[in-house]
């Protein structure tokens, strides 16, 4: 599933900075996540970078975006072939 940024973003940029699939963009007036190319770290690390660095602890999963470990491990591998 992908992670979703709520109400609670104080647009501190520390999240996009951490994404290692460059799926955080600024919006306004909160960053969102894109879901094609979250995988919540799947791939990269064991824990979603941006939910680790978040200072209001506002990156939640995404219950309308569920997908399993299998489905994140295939985006992973579909964005690291276009790369």
């Amino acid at each position: 599933m992908s992670l979703l940024i709520t109400d609670e973003c104080i647009a501190c940029d520390a999240c996009r900075e951490e994404c290692p699939n460059e799926a955080i963009e600024e919006n306004d007036p909160i960053y969102i996540i894109e879901p094609e190319f979250c995988t919540e770290c799947v791939g990269h690390f064991n824990e979603p970078q941006c939910v680790e660095v978040c200072p209001v602890d506002c990156i939640i999963i995404d219950e309308s975006n569920q997908e399993t470990v299998q489905e994140l491990n295939l985006k992973y591998q579909n964005i690291q072939n276009k790369k």
